[in-house]
């Protein structure tokens, strides 16, 4: 077969699951630099692509400007690209519209989407203890022999240059919450924690515009100085930001995918989660914490709930700061 050189890969899911898709841009552009390659993804990610040095273009599907039509014009854009491969590494039925009527010759793609059928190349999606990239790399190893790489962002020299007033000295990130409460550690825990990191540095709370309220709450309970950065930066100045920091402390959410992405120091915390699921942190220096108490009711789901199922929330309370990392 020939080698497809006009790529797409889907992922309409959350931030953390695109930048995670990343890994399949650096591994096929590392073995066909020539390729042309484009993503898809849903409206709010794809600033993760700005100034990105390989990708050729970025399509959006703004769900927000009536999911339906919205979808039908994302299908035309795709079928005007005449895309030779469609990697899909989501696995809902509107990502398998998309690659069903794409007219794309090759389709990679999971079995659980329910328009599997349309795709050349449809793979199992478990939870069998391998990370997210590697089930992601499988759907492009039926296609030939890649290298497995870690995902990866090009944050610019302006998004460092926006940053470097915060860097004049040393400093540790927070990023206190979740789109799920199961998955954050509880607040009073992290105003523990940042009252016990060394007075001489800086803390900075990250997070998207919707968290700076929670966060604030958070640095006015601290017995320190604390800066609530939540919503005032980008997703790659954030990125930047972290890559400097003496340590990055984060739930079992996108803020830890991007530590992977520019290789940050990162400590991750998992409360009703569990990182066996396959989306734990990739930077060299990763740590993982989670409680030691061996609970019946854990995990409790593979994303989270709003609420604790048993009322207790001990994944989360049972988490004590000399656990961590400094």
């Amino acid at each position: 077969m020939t080698s497809p050189t006009n790529i797409l890969i889907i992922q309409t899911s959350f931030i953390g699951d695109v930048i995670l898709a990343t890994a399949l841009l650096e591994s096929i552009h590392q073995e066909s630099p020539e390729a042309n390659l484009s993503i898809l993804v849903r409206k709010g990610n794809e600033s993760l692509f700005e100034h990105h040095p390989f990708i050729k273009q970025v399509i959006v599907w703004d769900k927000k400007q009536g999911k339906y039509s919205s979808l039908w014009k994302t299908i035309r854009k795709v079928r005007a690209e005449k895309f030779d491969w469609i990697i899909n590494a989501h696995r809902f039925a509107s990502s398998g519209i998309m690659t069903w009527l794409s007219g794309a010759s090759t389709i990679s793609g999971y079995k659980k989407n329910p328009f599997a059928f349309a795709y050349t190349h449809a793979l199992e999606h478990e939870f069998d203890g391998k990370h997210e990239t590697e089930r992601n790399q499988a759907l492009i190893n039926a296609l030939g022999s890649f290298q497995l790489s870690k995902p990866k962002l090009y944050p610019s020299a302006d998004d460092f240059a926006s940053v470097q007033v915060y860097q004049d000295k040393p400093y540790y990130t927070i990023a206190p919450t979740s789109v799920w409460f199961t998955k954050q550690w509880s607040p009073h825990k992290w105003i523990e924690l940042i009252d016990a990191l060394p007075v001489e540095t800086n803390v900075f709370l990250l997070g998207a515009p919707n968290d700076a309220e929670s966060c604030e709450r958070i640095a006015r309970q601290s017995n320190r100085s604390v800066q609530n950065m939540a919503g005032k930066f980008s997703l790659l100045q954030s990125a930047a930001l972290m890559s400097n920091a003496k340590m990055n402390y984060v739930n079992d959410s996108a803020p830890m995918h991007l530590c992977s992405a520019v290789n940050a120091p990162v400590t991750a915390i998992y409360c009703s989660t569990i990182p066996q699921f396959g989306f734990g942190p990739l930077s060299d220096a990763s740590h993982i914490i989670e409680t030691k108490e061996k609970l019946d009711c854990r995990p409790c789901g593979i994303h989270g709930h709003q609420s604790c199922p048993k009322g207790h929330f001990k994944c989360s309370e049972s988490i004590e700061i000399s656990m961590l990392p400094q």
